[in-house]
């Protein structure tokens, strides 16, 4: 089995169309379990699904700073770059959002104030991913958030990688536990004898990590449905095919179930590439690479849109001119030298990112995340006396005759 040539762009939507309720149901009862068994239930999963014994549950602070000696100081520059540029961008998107609104006899209002706590998802199975420590971390501090907790898989000696712990550090999470899968959801929910729960839970992972966040999020909200990645590719003949091969590519190392798709005007470019990925990407599911040859860059366009991708590439010619073009997307890549890669490590933007279509009615993940707002409002007696009628009339008309005395008291002269 290989790459599969689409006949019918709109066969995409079809596959995409697969429930997560099967997933969600497989997990339940790994939720269940530790809601009810707490620690205990924790280390039982974790040697079960990840064959280890863990040697702690959350990571003991002694441990952190070691971890500085046992990861090189030219990686740890490299975080230290990614976290300049990442607080850069969310910090200056973060913009003052409090306002205060002076009518006069009337003064109205919001306030923007931080979650207590939060809960971070750093995926680890497959293989390590700090950047994913910084791109949560850091907007959780910006806004302001006291408690950050991440939950990540521990590795073949029962511990958390010294990479991810230097990263965690760098982002300033407060809170590390060696627990992955499901049942890291699951403690971060509801909490155990050593993992207090959070109000809010964040973070990419893998299809069952997915279905974990959306079956507790009828209890804590999450930031968004992120789970296997995915991109897709709009390129013409002008495009490089090596490029577009090698981003393909990219995606597909993630996880067994990430998706590439590349959409192109070119037939030529669509054989190059195709044959390009064949070679080069040995080892990978290409059973996921999808490519089509489609009439026209507004075609792409519209199929895109329609696909909502985490990830959208626009290799074409006068692909500037039409961000105001893609309604539905986690983040855009804009011509042949802005390659995913840059999103996920060091541009700057967030590449925890809604996908399997939830780009349609979710935004990835920013400082506003970890945010709510609180409105308020002081009225003066003439403002009351202005707007009290309609008060007293609709709340009668509401059968709340107590709202109504409650403005007709203040009312009486």
């Amino acid at each position: 089995m290989g790459i599969t040539m689409i006949v019918t762009p709109d066969d995409l939507l079809v596959e995409r169309s697969k429930s997560i309720d099967e997933y969600i149901e497989k997990v339940r009862p790994i939720v269940e379990k530790v809601r009810e068994g707490g620690d205990e239930a924790l280390i039982e999963l974790t040697k079960q699904f990840d064959g280890v014994e863990l040697q702690y549950i959350r990571v003991p602070s002694e441990e952190i700073d070691a971890a500085y000696e046992e990861v090189d100081d030219e990686i740890i520059d490299a975080l230290e770059v990614a976290k300049q540029n990442i607080e850069r961008f969310h910090s200056i998107t973060c913009v003052e959002r409090d306002m205060f609104i002076d009518f006069g006899d009337v003064v109205l209002g919001k306030r923007y104030v931080p979650l207590d706590s939060a809960g971070i998802y750093v995926p680890g199975g497959r293989a390590s991913y700090p950047s994913t420590a910084l791109m949560a971390g850091i907007p959780a501090s910006i806004a302001g958030v006291e408690r950050i907790a991440a939950c990540t898989p521990p590795d073949e000696r029962g511990k958390v990688k010294p990479l991810t712990l230097v990263a965690c550090d760098i982002a300033g999470i407060n809170e590390i536990y060696a627990v992955g899968g499901a049942q890291a959801i699951a403690a971060l929910a509801y909490g155990t004898e050593s993992v207090k729960p959070v109000d809010k839970i964040v973070g990419p992972g893998n299809i069952y990590v997915t279905a974990a966040k959306i079956l507790v999020s009828k209890d804590v909200p999450i930031d968004m449905p992120a789970g296997p990645s995915e991109v897709l590719i709009i390129a013409d003949e002008t495009a490089n095919a090596r490029f577009v091969a090698l981003d393909a590519l990219a995606q597909l190392e993630h996880d067994p179930m990430a998706i590439a798709v590349v959409l192109t005007t070119s037939e030529k470019l669509a054989k190059e590439v195709q044959s390009l990925a064949e070679e080069l990407g040995k080892g990978l599911n290409l059973e996921n690479l999808r490519i089509a040859v489609v009439d026209s860059i507004d075609e792409a366009i519209e199929i895109s849109n329609k696909f909502a991708p985490e990830h959208l590439e626009m290799m074409f010619e006068g692909a500037e001119n039409c961000m105001d073009r893609i309604k539905h997307a986690g983040s855009v890549f804009v011509g042949e030298y802005s390659p995913v890669a840059a999103g996920d490590y060091a541009s700057g933007t967030n590449h925890i990112l809604p996908t399997a279509g939830y780009g349609r009615r979710y935004s990835g993940l920013s400082v506003e995340t970890f945010l709510k707002h609180i409105t308020f409002q002081k009225l003066s007696k003439d403002g009351l006396k202005r707007i009290g009628q309609a008060i007293i009339t609709l709340a009668n008309k509401e059968g709340l005759p107590f709202h109504a005395k409650s403005v007709e008291e203040r009312l009486k002269e």
